[in-house]
């Protein structure tokens, strides 16, 4: 699924709370920015929300599946909040139902373009840069 770029669509797709982040870079909070070279997302629905991502930096705890390594969730119990601002939107979405993350940030601006910002419990914040996809309908 392509880039949504046009700010109509961007629009719809948030107001909907029906879109994929895609992320293309990754920031840790110690360390260097990174070009991701596989697909990594966080999607989002009016019933669900779910991540896989990869996460680089400190963790406080080891997580109890090694396999679980990234920030990868999927939560049915979340509040979802968004407000517009003048270049996009500022979503919050905060799972209830997962251990780890707390809240995920995500600023969308009107040309499709997005960076999340993830905070959690056992693990540095971490940051992404990417991109807003329309979900298949």
């Amino acid at each position: 699924q392509n880039k949504t770029d046009d700010e109509e669509t961007v629009s719809r797709v948030v107001a909907e709370q029906e879109f994929i982040f895609r992320a293309q870079t990754v920031n840790p909070t110690s360390g260097r920015a990174r070009q991701l070279t596989s697909e990594y997302d966080i999607r989002v629905s009016k019933d669900s929300v779910s991540s896989w991502l990869p996460y680089f930096g400190r963790a406080y705890q080891a997580p109890m599946d090694p396999s679980k390594g990234g920030i990868q969730f999927t939560s049915t119990d979340f509040e979802y909040s968004s407000s517009q601002r003048n270049d996009g939107w500022e979503i919050t979405i905060k799972p209830k139902d997962t251990r780890d993350v707390q809240q995920v940030f995500l600023t969308v601006f009107k040309n499709g373009t997005a960076t999340l910002r993830v905070s959690s419990i056992s693990r540095q914040p971490i940051s992404f840069g990417g991109f807003i996809a329309e979900r298949g309908r």
